[in-house]
């Protein structure tokens, strides 16, 4: 597939990860709320869109990584757009007390979350992949968010919803990007 559409479907999937994010921000029961934020993954996976954390740990070659950032990229400007349309919309949601909690928490903290949330992301698209069975991509999206695992671009529809654009921001959502990219591949590297 051409980068373009990769690129494309990318930022499509950073869209869909912000609906994720609106629906779990709109309701006080956080299971449920969590149970339908997986609608976004499933999206993702039936379209085919480009999710950084379920493409991250199947990179084979050193050449992806080049393609992983891009899709990143393209994450980063769909979570934008979902922000920017949820603000417009004066949907009634905020997501600043949960922004201020995980800037709140140390790198090292971060980090770790964020590779718990990689072996999430990595086993949901690894065993839907194997078995075609929904359970497998909502059990983990609800494992991570209940766990308050991190996750790279729910971060990134979060810190734009909350207007939380600092270096420490950027700085932190890398730190996840990465962490999310460490959990994904240790699993990825396992024996078959």
């Amino acid at each position: 597939m051409d980068k373009i559409k990769i690129f494309i479907k990318s930022i499509y999937a950073g869209f869909m990860i912000g609906v994720g994010g609106i629906v779990y921000l709109s309701l006080d029961n956080k299971a449920i709320g969590s149970l339908l934020f997986s609608f976004g993954l499933l999206t993702i996976v039936t379209q085919g869109f480009y999710l950084y954390t379920g493409k991250i740990g199947f990179v084979k070659k050193p050449g992806e990584l080049l393609d992983m950032a891009m899709v990143a990229v393209g994450n980063y400007i769909g979570a934008f757009a979902a922000a920017f349309l949820a603000n417009a919309a004066h949907l009634n949601i905020s997501s600043s007390e949960l922004v201020g909690k995980k800037l709140g928490n140390s790198l090292g903290n971060v980090f770790l979350l964020s590779v718990f949330c990689g072996v999430m992301m990595y086993l949901a698209i690894d065993n839907y992949n194997k078995n075609r069975n929904i359970a497998f991509i909502i059990a983990p999206v609800m494992i991570f968010i209940l766990s308050g695992f991190e996750h790279s671009v729910a971060n990134m529809f979060y810190f734009h919803l909350a207007g939380a654009y600092s270096w420490k921001a950027l700085g932190y959502l890398l730190v996840m990007v990465i962490g999310n990219g460490v959990g994904a591949k240790v699993f990825g590297l396992k024996p078959e």
